[in-house]
């Protein structure tokens, strides 16, 4: 038996000394750490990366509306002008993957609101004459809005695998400025 207790407080020894050495400690620390600290900086980038997509969604929405609402009348190259304007709002995403539509809701005095008119970029334009549900607060008789809707399909480069492609969309109603409706001509 004394063999089996010497080799045993040999053991206690070389554990207790390997407990006591702490050369190598960070360097275990940092690679049980580094997984985590890349997937949080990934994880930010993307973050922040569609949260800028998604406002430039909602900018490129605005300025179309807000382009078509300052004027009483829109030609073929008005508008081909309008919605260029989404390219540079959205710059530098691609814009290959952004659908932008703009729109005139016409409302009669029954309150019954249909497309007056309608351009779309990359895009399918509205119907005309198709009767449309606007929200209670903006369907006011005898009036008409402009409306801008925006589409994109957002690919995020890292999370891809997990998300996919994310569709971002926004729309807004703008009140004509310069007259009660914009015309469209040729």
């Amino acid at each position: 038996m004394r063999p089996f207790a010497a080799s045993i407080a040999v053991l206690r020894q070389r554990l207790s000394r390997c407990a006591r050495d702490e050369r190598g400690v960070s360097a275990v620390e940092f690679a049980l750490l580094l997984p985590v600290m890349v997937l949080l900086y990934l994880g930010g980038v993307e973050i922040s990366q569609g949260l800028t997509v998604d406002r430039k969604v909602t900018l490129v929405a605005r300025t179309v509306a807000d382009l078509a609402a300052q004027v009483a009348s829109i030609t073929n190259s008005d508008m081909t002008n309008i919605l260029s304007a989404s390219t540079s709002v959205l710059s530098p995403f691609p814009t290959t993957n952004v659908k932008v539509t703009v729109s005139q809701v016409t409302i009669d005095a029954n309150g019954k609101a249909t497309i007056a008119w309608s351009d779309s970029k990359n895009g399918t334009a509205r119907t005309v004459g198709s009767v449309i549900t606007l929200p209670a607060a903006l369907n006011i008789a005898s009036s008409s809005l402009i409306w801008g809707e925006v589409s994109y399909s957002y690919k995020p480069v890292i999370g891809y695998v997990i998300t996919g492609t994310m569709t971002l969309t926004d729309q807004i109603y703008m009140r004509p400025r310069l007259s009660d409706s914009v015309t469209r001509t040729s």
